[in-house]
C-alpha cells in the first residue's frame, strides 16, 4: 500500500508539474503567450492588482488624476461586483481595466473548466458596468496553467517586468520609492497594490504604495516619462517596430544575464560539435551565414517548380544556418524588420556563393536539389525555393521545440514574439532545384554552372552579351 501510495503521488506531481509549473515557467522564461514589457522610449505602464477596494482605489485614482496618467487596472470580481462606482469611475476616468479572476485563487489550483468560469465571470461584470468588453487578463500571483496557454487568442495575458513587494509593511515608504525608481525607465510594465486583503498581504500597505507613488510619480514628471495604459504601450512597442525599419545601424548588442550567457555558451558549443561530426562547410569564405553538406535524401516524394521531383535516394545539398551569426544578428538588430532585411541581404550575397561552389564541384553538381528545415520559412519562395510541410512525427515535433528555442534566443522582440502569430511558428522544409539555384545565382560562372550540351546551347548568348 505505501508503495502504491508513493506511486499516486508521484504521479500527481508529474501531472501538476506539467498542468502548471512548467507552463509557468516557460512564460516567465521565454515570454509565451504573454505581454511583460514594451518597447517605448518615453511611456511605461503602472498596473493595479486585487482591488477595488473602498478605502485605497479613490485615493489612488485622485493620484493618478492629479498627475494626468493612465494605469491599467486587474480587478477581481467580487470586489468589482461589490463597488460598481468604483470600476464605472475607472472607465470614466480612461484607465484600462482587467481580469484578475472572480476570486483571488490560483490558477494551479482550479480546473480549466473552473478557471475559464472565473474569467468569464469577471468579464461579465466588467462588462455590465461599463458596457465594454476587456479582453486583458493576469492570473493572481502571475501563474499560469495550461488552460492559460490554449485559451483564446483574443485573451491577451498580461504580466509584468517588475514588482516591489508593496503588499509588505515590512518594506517601508522610502524603501518602496527607492526599488520604483530603479525601475523608472521606458517600457517597463510595474506591479502594485490598490488592496492588501489577500492572503499573505497586509490590509495597511496600500497606504504605503500611495505615498510611494506619489514620490515616483514626480521624478517621472522630471525625467520626461509618463504612465499609460497596457494597451497603449503595446501599441506603442508596435508603432515603434514599424518606425525602427528606416533605421538600419546596428544597434548595441543586448546584454544577457548570466544564465542565459550559460544557455547560449551551451548551445553554441553544441553548434560546434555539429559542425565537426557532419562535416558541414561554410558558403563563403569569410562570415558565412550558411553551411551545407552532401547526403542522401530520406523521405517522401517532393514535387518542386518546373516539374522537378526530389525522390528517396536522391543526391542532395543540406543547408544549415549558422546559429552563431544568427545569435549575432538577432543581438544587434533593431527590430523584427532589420533582422529580415539583413537576411535577406546575407542570402542575395550568399546563394551566388553556393552556386559558385556547386558549379566547380562535381559531386555538388550531381545533386538533385538544395534542402532546408527552417523556421524562418516567410519569402523563401522569393529566392527560387519551394515550401513544403514536415511530415507528422517524432522529426517534426523535435524540430519545433527545438526551433521555438531558438527563434527566443536570436530574435530581436525576444520572447515577445513567440506569443504572435504561434500558427506561422512552425519548422518546415525549403527546397530548391540545383538547376534552379544555378540558372538564378550562376549567370557570372555559366560555363561551369551548365552541362555540356546546356553550354554549347547557350555559348553564342553568353558571346553576344560580354560587353552588357
Amino acid at each position: 500500500m505505501t508503495a502504491m501510495l508513493q506511486s499516486i503521488l508521484l504521479w500527481l506531481l508529474y501531472l501538476s508539474s506539467f498542468y502548471a509549473f512548467i507552463p509557468s515557467l516557460v512564460s516567465r522564461m521565454f515570454g509565451f503567450r504573454v505581454f511583460r514589457r514594451g518597447r517605448s522610449a518615453t511611456q511605461y505602464a503602472l498596473t493595479f492588482d486585487d482591488g477595488p477596494d473602498p478605502r485605497y482605489t479613490p485615493r489612488l485614482l485622485d493620484l493618478l488624476d492629479q498627475h494626468e496618467v493612465q494605469a491599467t487596472f486587474f480587478v477581481v470580481g467580487e470586489h468589482a461586483a461589490s463597488h460598481p462606482d468604483l470600476i464605472r469611475r475607472m472607465y470614466e476616468e480612461g484607465h484600462l481595466i482587467g481580469i484578475h479572476n472572480y476570486i483571488h485563487k490560483t490558477n494551479w489550483l482550479m480546473r480549466p473548466r473552473t478557471v475559464r468560469e472565473q474569467i468569464e465571470r469577471t468579464g461579465q461584470i466588467i462588462q455590465e458596468i461599463t458596457g465594454e468588453k476587456t479582453c486583458y487578463y493576469r492570473p493572481p500571483w502571475g501563474i499560469m496553467n495550461l488552460f492559460d496557454f490554449f485559451s483564446k487568442k483574443e485573451r491577451k495575458i498580461i504580466l509584468w517586468s517588475s514588482m516591489f513587494q508593496d503588499w509588505k509593511c515590512s518594506v517601508s515608504e522610502e524603501q518602496l520609492t527607492e526599488r520604483m525608481l530603479k525601475k523608472l525607465k521606458g517600457g517597463e510594465v510595474l506591479l502594485l497594490h490598490d488592496r492588501g486583503t489577500t492572503l499573505g498581504a497586509d490590509a495597511e500597505a496600500p497606504e504605503q504604495m500611495l505615498v510611494a507613488l506619489e514620490n515616483f510619480l514626480l521624478e517621472a514628471k522630471n525625467r520626461g516619462l509618463r504612465s499609460v495604459r497596457v494597451d497603449t504601450l503595446m501599441n506603442s512597442s508596435a508603432i515603434n517596430e514599424l518606425l525602427n525599419i528606416s533605421q538600419a545601424q546596428v544597434r548595441e548588442p543586448i546584454k544577457l544575464k548570466l544564465w542565459k550567457h550559460a544557455v547560449v555558451a551551451v548551445w553554441l558549443g553544441w553548434e560546434k560539435l555539429f559542425h565537426w561530426i557532419y562535416h558541414l562547410r561554410p558558403v563563403s569564405s569569410k562570415d558565412s551565414m550558411l553551411h551545407f553538406r552532401s547526403r542522401v535524401y530520406h523521405g517522401a516524394c517532393i514535387e518542386m517548380q518546373d516539374g522537378y521531383v526530389m525522390q528517396n535516394g536522391d543526391p542532395i545539398i543540406e543547408l544549415h544556418f549558422d546559429n552563431q551569426k544568427l545569435f549575432e544578428l538577432g543581438v544587434t538588430s533593431r527590430s523584427t524588420m532589420h533582422l529580415a532585411i539583413r537576411m535577406i541581404r546575407t542570402m542575395e550575397q550568399q546563394l551566388p556563393d553556393l552556386a559558385q561552389l556547386v558549379a566547380s564541384e562535381p559531386e555538388l553538381r550531381s545533386a538533385k536539389a538544395i534542402y532546408g528545415v527552417s523556421m524562418i520559412n516567410r519569402g523563401p519562395e522569393k529566392f527560387g525555393f519551394t515550401v513544403q510541410e514536415l511530415a507528422p512525427g517524432p522529426f517534426r515535433i523535435a524540430s519545433r521545440l527545438y526551433l521555438k528555442l531558438l527563434l527566443s534566443v536570436i530574435h530581436p522582440a525576444g520572447k515577445e514574439r513567440l506569443k504572435q502569430r504561434t500558427d506561422q511558428l512552425v519548422p518546415k522544409m525549403i527546397v530548391m532545384p540545383v538547376e534552379e539555384l544555378l540558372e538564378r545565382y550562376g549567370q557570372q560562372n555559366c560555363k561551369l554552372v551548365l552541362g555540356a550540351k546546356e553550354q554549347m546551347q547557350k555559348e553564342s548568348l553568353v558571346i553576344n552579351n560580354e560587353n552588357v
